[in-house]
């Protein structure tokens, strides 16, 4: 089933109220055992997911029984290294996960985004102690949210959120906005700075005392995903749950490309689906135009010229997708500046394009679907919402500039998590 957590209104001058944490799993997650069985749970779980997506939607239910079930598939751990017990499929396949999962509902896929980036940067910078400490929670299905963007500050990259230490834990003091997965994660990593400046992760439990989770997330698409407001007072976090997020990007890694594939895969399943949906409308409800000569909709030559378009424009996204999953992949092998450069261009790459046809997609519907299709029966405006608002993370107008300033002037990607 699916739960609707309603948010307080605050029309009667009454203040948002946080909401309570998930419960831990009763059972262990399954652990995926190669890339093959992480498509075919993916194919599954889409699936199911997509029975209720439009009605989610609709209601602004939050997806926490879709959650639980993906989590416990083993998707949630599906690049936890191999040493640590964990399937470790390949990039290319993470994102080919993701983009199916997508599909179904955009919503799930990207409450998923900050915690396979925060697995990725696991490994990248906990010694082995806390991998292990933190790698047997994801394989046991504990999911991750994440607190790391805040609202008031002039950048992206720049935070005002900061703890304390008090020898063995630090004192966490902040606020966060788009805190995608937070409401219902039973860990929250929290981007938070120390005395030098530097960022770390400080992983809090969900229902820690101080930690309050708000659901107030507005935005007209991504409704699933209760990115709304987290409130840090004076949150304790254990040492061996502060993670250096900082040395990610002391040398180089890939986990700026990670953190950028996932999303990008998100729009790839926008993409995929408003352009499926717009297939089966056209097939089944659509008219034909009366200058046309057709008895069918699909016949029409210019609808037949813009969903050949649309395709080849998906197919280019879905490839260079690929493309970009095999960059990261060689790049977490082989981290040099050189890998993760290439890395970044072709994550780049695909950003642009993912987001280009999710919203190229989900307009046309519309066009080539008829008035018939704007009707709220059919909630088919969902697809645009999606689009626009999750291809709204990091610009592609900057995307669009680094590839070209790679290419023309041979300069390296900026390195940090947006890129």
């Amino acid at each position: 089933m699916t739960i609707a957590v309603s948010p307080t209104t605050a029309e009667a001058g009454s203040r948002l109220q946080g909401v309570p944490g998930p419960a831990r799993p009763e059972a262990p997650a399954h652990v995926i055992r190669d890339d093959a069985e992480a498509i075919r749970v993916a194919h599954e779980l889409a699936q199911h997911f997509r029975e209720g997506a439009s009605e989610r939607d609709r209601t602004n239910a939050r997806p926490l029984a879709e959650l639980d079930a993906f989590s416990q598939s083993g998707l949630w751990s599906i690049n936890v290294p191999k040493i640590h017990g964990g399937p470790e499929v390949s990039y290319r396949t993470l994102a080919q996960v993701i983009a199916i999962l997508a599909a179904a509902d955009p919503s799930i896929a990207q409450i998923a985004q900050n915690h396979l980036g925060i697995v990725a940067a696991i490994r990248t910078v906990s010694d082995e102690a806390q991998q292990a400490e933190l790698f047997a929670e994801v394989l046991a299905g504990t999911r991750f949210g994440n607190a790391f963007s805040e609202k008031g500050t002039k950048r992206a990259a720049e935070f005002e959120t900061r703890f304390t230490d008090h020898g063995d834990h630090v004192i966490v003091r902040g606020k966060k906005f788009y805190a995608s997965g937070a409401l219902l994660a039973h860990l929250v990593p929290i981007v938070a700075l120390d005395g030098e400046g530097r960022a770390w992760y400080a992983i809090a439990e969900r229902d820690a005392p101080g930690l309050t989770v708000i659901d107030d997330w507005s935005s007209f698409g991504q409704r699933g995903t209760a990115s709304g407001t987290v409130i840090i007072d004076d949150v304790r976090v254990e040492k061996h749950r502060l993670v250096p997020a900082w040395r990610g990007y002391a040398h180089p890694s890939a986990d700026g490309a990670i953190f950028q594939i996932i999303q990008a895969a998100v729009d790839a399943g926008i993409g995929r689906e408003a352009l499926d949906e717009t297939v089966r409308f056209v097939r089944e409800k659509t008219r034909p135009w009366i200058d046309s000569g057709q008895e069918r909709a699909s016949d029409d030559p210019y609808t037949i010229r813009a969903i050949g378009d649309l395709t080849i424009r998906q197919h280019a996204a879905e490839a260079l997708l690929e493309r970009a999953g095999l960059a990261i992949d060689t790049a977490v092998a082989n981290p040099t500046a050189e890998s993760v450069a290439a890395a970044q261009i072709a994550t780049a790459e695909a950003k642009v394009l993912t987001t280009e046809v999710a919203l190229a997609a989900a307009n046309t519907l519309f066009e080539l679907s008829g008035t018939r299709s704007t009707l709220a029966e059919h909630n088919l405006d969902r697809h645009w919402r999606n689009a626009r608002t999750h291809t709204l993370h990091d610009p592609v107008r900057w995307k669009v500039a680094i590839v070209g300033n790679h290419a023309l002037n041979g300069v390296n990607p900026p390195f940090h998590a947006w890129s």
